[in-house]
């Protein structure tokens, strides 16, 4: 960390799990090639049997030159696997890419399906190949139980030719999550998404961990981890470095922890956008802890549409290292992602009980706090604790704040801007109740 100064970092947990993560994640790791199969010592009936659980994407055809397609094997294993009982195990060998055409991938299936992936998924380079499909799909899973996807290899959207296009085609998700439970997602590298990199949508019980989600700082709209109408979701221990949000968590979602994350660059971690086109959408019970950002145009964002409704409620930062990230702290109810301008309007999504406690770092801007709430619907018991940020190219720092009300327990700098701090017993009462949903929310996922 540069230009911290003599801050003292209360939380060492921090740093020690960021360094972990990164050796995890180092290349020699992400590559590697254990194979999946113990081979059986005997030429049991059992033995055999047991074979028969796990099918490979070979077996069915596939080539993995990366030039032939071999999405029909890949549909041909996957019909099977789902008519199956019990576990099944769908292999994708090593030092094979396999280059795969839009699939939809669905259930109910009779079996709980894992798919091994140990070479390479890759994507059509040309956008046309979307011709007549839902240009918004590429791996598609949806109506799924007890699906894994883990592996050491990789997940490529050769998103570039996407990108050159991306104000006139909407482009496709690499991974998408329809409708699926008790799901985990691991040990994978995706690279390059056409767009999102991989998008929950209404699912419950996720575990995604041990993920390195990549694309260029210039590659348009390419959150890493995308979270919508979904309930009960861990993300932890991962590198995201793309071009947009790092995590953002969209309408209706709650029970949402995520922890250990290396974001940047990117957008940093988002909740939001919320209340477009005066939607109604909540997103409550959120606890982001333990995580770096570096180098993000954002750090941790709330933002809201004007005109909007719903609520933004119990969301919690805690424990966040910042490294030359540009508005570390914000709350922005004037949020307006649109070529022309956004006409003022008095309702607003509420935004209340939000939490930052022990962010430290350094900031790109002078403004490291912002708050800037509705008039007719302000951000309410917000809370600051152990705040210590400070400008990273030196100078004065500051925070800014409109119609925004809240309480500050411990060091706070910059120094806050609300205009009246409570006491302390309405202090207290916000942080029992930040404990009560902690514990909730600290029960395992699956």
């Amino acid at each position: 960390m540069k230009n911290l100064g003599s801050v003292s970092f209360s939380s060492p947990f921090i740093i020690i799990s960021f360094h972990l993560l990164l050796l995890s994640l180092h290349p020699n790791h992400i590559q590697g090639s254990d194979t999946v199969i113990q081979l059986p010592r005997s030429g049991s009936v059992s033995a055999r049997c047991s074979l028969k659980r796990v099918l490979s994407v070979a077996q069915y055809g596939a080539e993995g030159d990366g030039h032939h397609n071999d999405t029909k094997a890949v549909e041909e294993v996957w019909k099977t696997a789902c008519a199956m009982s019990g576990r099944i195990t769908i292999l994708f060998p090593p030092e094979k890419e396999f280059l795969i055409y839009p699939i939809d991938m669905g259930g109910p299936c009779r079996s709980k399906i894992t798919l091994k992936i140990l070479g390479t998924i890759s994507a059509p380079k040309d956008p046309e190949v979307w011709d007549g499909l839902n240009p918004r799909k590429w791996l598609y899973f949806h109506g799924l139980k007890y699906l894994t996807l883990e592996g050491k290899g990789k997940i490529n959207g050769m998103g570039q030719k996407w990108w050159d296009r991306s104000c006139k085609t909407k482009p496709s998700n690499a991974i998408t999550f329809y409708k699926c439970k008790n799901l985990k997602v691991g040990e994978l590298t995706i690279l390059n998404s056409q767009q999102m990199h991989m998008a929950f949508n209404n699912c419950m019980r996720v575990v995604a961990s041990k993920l390195a989600v990549l694309a260029p700082a210039s590659s348009p709209n390419t959150d890493g981890i995308h979270i919508s109408r979904t309930k009960g979701i861990e993300v932890k221990d991962s590198l995201i470095r793309t071009g947009d949000d790092c995590i953002s968590i969209v309408r209706n979602s709650s029970q949402i922890k995520i922890r250990n994350i290396s974001c940047g660059p990117g957008h940093g971690i988002s909740i939001g956008s919320l209340g477009k086109n005066g939607s109604w959408e909540k997103v409550e019970n959120v606890m982001v802890s333990e995580s770096y950002l570096y180098q993000t145009d954002n750090g941790v964002r709330i933002k809201t549409w004007q005109g909007g409704d719903g609520f933004a409620s119990k969301i919690t930062f805690k424990n966040i290292v910042m490294e030359n990230v540009s508005n570390p702290i914000i709350i922005d109810q004037f949020y307006c992602d649109s070529p022309h301008p956004c006409r003022n309007q008095t309702s607003a999504v509420k935004v209340e009980n939000i939490s930052f406690i022990g962010i430290r770092g350094t900031s790109a801007t002078e403004e490291a706090i912002k708050f800037a709430c509705s008039d007719d619907s302000p951000c309410e018991r917000l809370y600051l604790e152990d705040i210590y940020l400070t400008l990273g190219f030196g100078g004065n720092i500051r925070s800014y704040c409109w119609q925004a009300h809240g309480y500050t327990n411990g060091r706070v700098y910059p120094p806050h801007c609300f205009p009246e701090t409570g006491n302390f017993l309405s202090a207290q009462k916000i942080l029992e109740e930040l404990d009560s949903y902690s514990i909730y929310l600290s029960k395992p996922t699956l």
